[in-house]
C-alpha cells in the first residue's frame, strides 16, 4: 500500500474522526473504499483549526463535543484493517499530538495499520532533530507540505525527508476555496513537476469537483477532496450519497494504490 511515483488519478478522501457522530469514523472509512476512493485522511479535531475553512472548523467543533480524542480515534481504529485495505493517514495539529506523547503516538499509529500523519504545523527541524526516529521505527510516514512560496532549496529538503508522497498545497488559502488553475498556479505546478522529485505529489485545498480533480491530476498523481465531503456529512442519509458522491469526483476512472 505504497504511492510511487507512477500512481496517477489518485483521489484521497478527508473527513474528521467523530462527525458526524462519535462512532461514524470506520463506517465512512469502509464505505469510501468501497465507492472507489484510493486513499484516506481521517482528520484528529482540534479546538483551533487555523487552517481550516468554516466546514472542516464546524465539523471539528463537533466531533470535539461528540467526545472525540485521540484515545478515543485510536480506540475505534483498532479494527480498521479488518475493514479497510487502502491507505489511511492521520491529519491534523501537533499539539494534540505533543499531549499523547509522540512516541505512543506513533506506536499507536503502527498497531492499528496506519500509514502515516500529516502535521501541518510541525516543523522540519524539529522533525528531523527530534521525531524522525520514532517515525522511522515505527514505519509510519510524515507527509510535508508545499505552498506556492515554500522554495526551492525547502522542497528538495522536504524530499529528502519523504518516504511516501507531498502534500502540495494549492494556495496559502484555507480550506475549502475553489481551486482556479490560473496562469500563476499552473506556472507553480509545472515548476513542481519539471523539479523530478523522488516522491509523487498530491494536491490538495480547493478540489471539489470532477472538473478541479481532472485540472490537480494534470500536474499531479492525484488529488485531495475534504470541504466538500465533509458537507455532505452534513446531510441526512449521507452514507447513501457517498458512491455517487465519488463517481462525481473520479467519472468512471477508478484507479488503486497499489
Amino acid at each position: 500500500m505504497q504511492l510511487t511515483k507512477h500512481s496517477n488519478g489518485l483521489l484521497s478522501i478527508y473527513f474528521t474522526a467523530g462527525y458526524p457522530t462519535l462512532d461514524s469514523t470506520v463506517a465512512i472509512a469502509k464505505a469510501l473504499e468501497e465507492a472507489g476512493a484510493d486513499f484516506l485522511e481521517i482528520g484528529f479535531p482540534y479546538s483551533d483549526p487555523v487552517a481550516d475553512g468554516p466546514t472542516i472548523q464546524h465539523a471539528s467543533e463537533e466531533a470535539l463535543k461528540n467526545g472525540m480524542t485521540l484515545k478515543v480515534l485510536f480506540e475505534q481504529l483498532k479494527d480498521l484493517r479488518k475493514h479497510v485495505s487502502i491507505p489511511v493517514y492521520l491529519m491534523g495539529y501537533v499539539n494534540p499530538v505533543l499531549q499523547f506523547g509522540v512516541e505512543n503516538f506513533c506506536k499507536a499509529c503502527a498497531a492499528v495499520g496506519v500509514n502515516g500523519t500529516i502535521i501541518p504545523d510541525l516543523p522540519i527541524y524539529e522533525y528531523e532533530e527530534l521525531y524522525k526516529t520514532v517515525f522511522e521505527e515505527n514505519g509510519i510516514s510524515n507527509i510535508f507540505l508545499v505552498t506556492p512560496q515554500t522554495s526551492e532549496a525547502r522542497i528538495r529538503k522536504i524530499d529528502d525527508l519523504t518516504t511516501n508522497f507531498i502534500y502540495l498545497l494549492s494556495s496559502n488559502a484555507t480550506t475549502g476555496k475553489n481551486l482556479e488553475v490560473k496562469d500563476q498556479a499552473e506556472a507553480y505546478f509545472k515548476r513542481i513537476k519539471k523539479m523530478e522529485l523522488k516522491n509523487p505529489f498530491i494536491i490538495g485545498f480547493g478540489i471539489s469537483n470532477q472538473d478541479t480533480f481532472q485540472k490537480a491530476t494534470t500536474y499531479a498523481n492525484g488529488a485531495i477532496v475534504g470541504t466538500a465531503f465533509v458537507k455532505l456529512l452534513g446531510e441526512e442519509n449521507y452514507s447513501e450519497k457517498i458512491p455517487a458522491f465519488i463517481k462525481s469526483i473520479k467519472g468512471k476512472t477508478n484507479h488503486r494504490v497499489q
